[in-house]
């Protein structure tokens, strides 16, 4: 006669309709008075029984139990639905992007409870061969976070991605910047186009796209004040970017800057062009103060800009000289064009650093250490000032 098992160590039976031995403990009861009873199954009764005490152990260790069935494309669709509130609509757009392209393709069948610290590493060592490292990263970076969020909510015991480093993946699009040739080109290019004192503004002051495009009348000064001392002259303060907060970028960054001459000259005339602009669009005209708008009045979109921005690129490219392929260019790089023509000019790096914005001169080193101009030449300039230059030796 078989012995009967002790309360509290549960019971073993086998479920004919699921065809598999069914584990069973009952651990007491919750605050409700409701029996808490945890179960397990398995192909045969050592599986069933062994994965019971694993059922048994994460309880003791206070853990919640994961659900078997929550899978990694799971974890991903919870955290884009609701892990990301308050976010930027462009924000969401692109971790979905990511995670429906990269992620939930390869991973998405894997249960989150089996997913291994090797799988992690497979995907990653695949993906660095048509991903560039820094897409690599975010493409990890939304896994991670999925996880983590998982995790948070009992879904998983522990966050396998965190333990995976990503490895280097294809050379991204290097950044490159305008020569001054080049640059004038471009800015002559650019007269006949409805961005023109855009064009102007960014490459002259060195301002990030998403900074020019909420650029609003009240915070551009065309005339100055010679009245003063100093004397204040022309110039735009740059205090709103696009992301959602409408901060700009960092403390840093919101920043006052002299306007060039040819900028407060395109600006008088986008003002100009902009009343017309007004006029054409009547009731369909939306005030909203803005320095570059569409053609009713709205922010610009950032698609839009780089269209044109090619545009004025191709008919450069038409001028004697100059080897632009348009394709190759983004709004961005009058950016690092500006960086690089203030370098050759001889600016110091610090001088440049505060005009771009940046929290320090490590960050514009490293940002655009292929702009900066690579020899150093204060110190050589000063020693034959001090010094004098040696002559020339004898033949």
């Amino acid at each position: 006669m078989s012995k009967r098992r002790s309360r509290g160590d549960g019971g073993l039976h086998w479920d004919e309709k699921r065809q598999r031995w069914m584990a069973t403990a009952s651990l007491g009861f919750d605050p409700s008075g409701k029996r808490i009873v945890k179960k397990a199954s398995g192909t045969t009764k050592t599986a069933a029984k062994a994965k019971l005490k694993e059922v048994l152990r994460d309880y003791e260790d206070g853990l919640a139990i994961a659900p078997t069935g929550y899978t990694v494309k799971d974890a991903v669709t919870d955290w884009l639905k609701y892990g990301l509130n308050g976010r930027d609509a462009s924000t969401l757009t692109t971790n979905t992007i990511l995670c429906n392209t990269h992620v939930i393709p390869a991973l998405g069948a894997r249960k989150l409870r089996d997913l291994s610290a090797d799988d992690v590493d497979k995907w990653l060592g695949a993906k660095s061969k048509v991903l560039s490292t820094r897409s690599l990263e975010a493409v990890r970076s939304c896994l991670n976070r999925a996880v983590k969020r998982a995790m948070a909510r009992d879904k998983v015991k522990r966050n396998v991605v965190e333990l995976c480093s990503v490895p280097a993946g294809r050379p991204g699009r290097p950044s490159k910047s305008l020569t001054l040739k080049q640059a004038e080109a471009v800015l002559v290019a650019a007269e006949d186009s409805p961005l023109y004192a855009y064009f102007v503004v960014s490459l002259l002051t060195g301002g990030r796209t998403e900074e020019m495009r909420p650029l609003r009348w009240d915070h551009v000064d065309l005339y100055g004040d010679s009245t003063t001392a100093p004397e204040i002259p022309p110039h735009l303060a740059v205090w709103r970017s696009v992301r959602s907060s409408g901060d700009t970028k960092t403390k840093k960054s919101r920043r006052t800057l002299a306007l060039p001459g040819r900028a407060v000259d395109a600006l008088k005339i986008q003002r100009e062009r902009q009343g017309w602009q007004r006029l054409a669009a009547g009731d369909q005209w939306k005030e909203n103060d803005l320095v570059f708008t569409s053609a009713v009045g709205t922010e610009l979109d950032a698609a839009n800009v780089r269209r044109e921005f090619r545009k004025v690129l191709a008919h450069a490219a038409q001028m004697p000289g100059i080897e632009i392929d348009p394709r190759e260019w983004t709004p961005r790089e009058t950016r690092t064009s500006f960086v690089s023509i203030l370098s050759d000019g001889g600016i110091p790096l610090e001088e440049i650093s505060r005009l771009v914005g940046h929290s320090s001169t490590a960050v514009t080193e490293e940002v655009y250490r292929k702009q900066i101009r690579p020899v150093i030449q204060t110190g050589a300039i000063a020693m034959d000032g001090i010094f004098g230059t040696p002559p020339p030796p004898k033949r």
